[in-house]
């Protein structure tokens, strides 16, 4: 997949691998098929460089690490090479991916263009790291944009900036939590955010779950970004907010199959018309309880309905009564309009 379509419709589905493949190359290359098999359009990662983004200070969002002494080591271990980096991005684009990655510094912002970045994911945190946004700005590719720990007001900032520079971009509902609670997920930011900035728009979810990303499809958005582990049982602190990569392709089909339906608009008059087939099969006709002769005059207990609906209508029923039989009929058989006169 390229970047022409990344910020229009139909929604560009961005399958985040974070820290989920704990710092192994091998696993990280197992995400990229497994992602590719789910039907998503891009597999992004993130880029970190010890040295350049942190320090031994930085301290645990959740200490769930046995191996490591520090977050920075964490870091430290998540890191791979240039040459790794070019290994996966050519993987993802061997198997019709997009290769994203979010940089969380300089450094890293330069080995990704360098290995041939085609559009920028700024992470929440770095919404604040004027640096590290204009480097971005200034190679003029697509930048998505998460809001999960900003206001308005600093909103208000990146997108003047985005505009001043005519930076294409989206800017993408998400909160900072890790599972995101329901009542946290913020769908109504998504128009909010389409009539206040009036670019693409979109959600970078990390509920967990399947319903987020089919809710905000039913909005219209240009970008969704879902989390992904394995399996439930892997190691590590992303894994909660993942959804698996089987939900992923049941999000796949969601978006897909929801993008369809409201693409739509149904005239009822003309499905009414095309349905005169299937009509004549469920609905019923006025049929007669018992034989009855000519010159009967036809009373509301001579009358039933039943199918199919190829006689008199069943809405037609009273109009019946009162009217003379002009045949004989049998018990249970469809009246004709020729039968009455």
């Amino acid at each position: 997949m390229g970047t022409t379509n990344l910020l229009e419709r139909p929604c560009t589905i961005v399958a985040e691998v974070a820290q989920s493949h704990d710092g192994s190359l091998g696993m990280a290359h197992a995400f990229v098929d497994a992602i590719a098999a789910a039907g998503a359009d891009a597999v992004k990662f993130q880029t970190h460089i010890a040295e350049a983004e942190s320090t031994p200070d930085e301290p645990w969002r959740i200490k769930f690490s046995l191996q490591d002494t520090s977050r920075f080591e964490y870091w430290q271990r998540m890191e791979f090479t240039e040459d790794q980096w070019a290994g996966l991005k050519a993987h993802a684009e061997e198997v019709g991916l997009l290769f994203l990655s979010s940089p969380f510094s300089l450094e890293a912002a330069e080995l990704l263009e360098r290995i041939g970045m085609k559009a920028w994911k700024v992470a929440s945190g770095e919404l604040t790291n004027p640096l590290l946004l204009d480097r971005m700005v200034s190679s003029n590719l697509p930048i998505l944009v998460s809001t999960g720990m900003s206001s308005l007001q600093e909103i208000d900032g990146i997108v003047a900036t985005l505009q001043a520079e005519s930076a294409p971009s989206a800017i993408l509902q998400c909160t900072s939590m890790y599972p995101v609670p329901p009542e946290r997920v913020g769908l109504n930011m998504i128009p909010l955010f389409r009539d206040r900035y009036g670019c693409a728009v979109g959600l970078s979810d990390h509920s967990g779950t399947v319903y987020p990303s089919l809710a905000a499809a039913t909005l219209g958005i240009e970008v969704l970004e879902v989390h992904v582990a394995l399996s439930r049982e892997m190691f590590g602190p992303d894994v909660p907010a993942s959804v698996t990569t089987d939900e992923l392709r049941q999000i796949v089909e969601g978006v897909r199959y929801i993008e369809q339906m409201t693409a739509c608009d149904v005239d009822k008059n003309s499905v009414a018309d095309s349905m005169c087939e299937m009509r004549r099969l469920f609905t019923k006709s006025v049929a007669v309880r018992v034989g009855l002769s000519a010159g009967h005059t036809l009373a509301e207990t001579d009358l039933t309905v039943k199918k199919p609906g190829t006689g008199i209508p069943a809405g037609e029923l009273q109009s019946l009564i009162g009217k003379r039989l002009v045949v004989n009929v049998e018990a249970g058989s469809l009246l004709k309009e020729s039968d009455v006169e």
